[in-house]
């Protein structure tokens, strides 16, 4: 059942924070263990190394999310000292803030061809004064494929955030080509996406889904920014436009929009999942996300 893949992949998704994080050797002094159970405050944040795949030209790609123990509490942590990726950051396009929970395969870290397995990045966060550090390396062990699941030939939704723009499919988004976008602190901010997806479903049985629901999910989150970001609606119904259903291959758009608290430069998060669920299922597969920058003027 999908409620089941869903129960498995937030199991095995803990499993890998934790060993993301043993993966570096033993714990510095003041670090929280990856065990300790989540609270309501004053908790630590965990990055989590989902794994790492290759470009066809040699690049490789880290694909990295996190675990914010602080259950009723998002937390922001500035790029610096208490939020930095080394040796060559300390900002490499990790989030800055964090919502509450696990978030799978939020950003990318891509490093040359030359990087070898005996290099290693590490990721330090510092919050509520408990620090935590976990590995980046090539080690064989955490190989992924996140653009196809062999099991059933599934395939990320294509997501296109300006309509005739270009799509992404897969975690492949970056702040360098991230979307643009200029607004006031007193005014809404629109945000439509498209998306297509095979609309490909597996029960694990082969049994099909019954009354199944659009294909794609889409979940807007802040990523960086000054201030409060509020989205009118943070997961929007999705429309299916003409040519697409929701059991054949599909077509869709959502649209909702954000108010930003303070004027500044910020990153919105967005990410479509498709049938698999929140990180695929526990495949690291099959899900899209986008990266949009936006200026706020006073």
């Amino acid at each position: 059942m999908l409620r089941d893949r869903q129960f498995m992949a937030k199991l095995c998704a803990a499993l890998a924070v934790a060993s993301g994080v043993l993966a570096g050797g033993a714990l510095r002094a003041g670090q929280q263990l990856p065990s300790e159970p989540p609270r309501q405050f004053g908790a630590s944040i965990t990055g989590a190394f989902e794994g790492w795949f290759d470009d066809q030209d040699g690049t490789h790609n880290f694909l990295v999310g996190y675990l914010n123990r602080n259950m009723s509490r998002a937390m922001d942590v500035p790029i610096g000292p208490n939020n930095r990726i080394e040796p060559g950051g300390p900002d490499l396009g990790q989030p800055t803030h964090f919502e509450p929970g696990r978030k799978t395969g939020m950003f990318l870290v891509r490093v040359p061809a030359s990087f070898t397995p005996k290099d290693r990045l590490t990721w330090t966060i510092v919050a509520n004064g408990q620090s935590t550090v976990i590995p980046l390396r090539l080690h064989p062990d955490y190989v992924v494929s996140p653009f196809t699941d062999v099991a059933v030939g599934n395939k990320p939704p294509q997501l296109h955030l300006e309509e005739q723009g270009p799509a992404l499919q897969g975690p492949v988004a970056t702040l360098e080509r991230a979307v643009t976008r200029t607004t006031s602190a007193k005014a809404p901010l629109a945000l439509t996406a498209w998306v297509s997806d095979d609309a490909k479903y597996s029960s694990g049985s082969n049994a099909p889904m019954k009354d199944p629901p659009p294909p794609v999910e889409l979940t807007w989150s802040k990523f960086r920014g000054p201030g409060d970001v509020t989205f009118d609606k943070a997961n929007p119904k999705m429309e299916v436009l003409e040519g697409g259903q929701v059991n054949q291959p599909f077509r869709g758009k959502a649209t909702t929009s954000a108010r930003f608290g303070a004027p500044g430069e910020y990153v919105l998060h967005v990410v479509a999942n498709d049938y698999s669920g929140d990180g695929g299922g526990g495949e690291v597969c099959c899900w899209t996300f986008g990266l949009v920058k936006v200026t706020v003027t006073p």
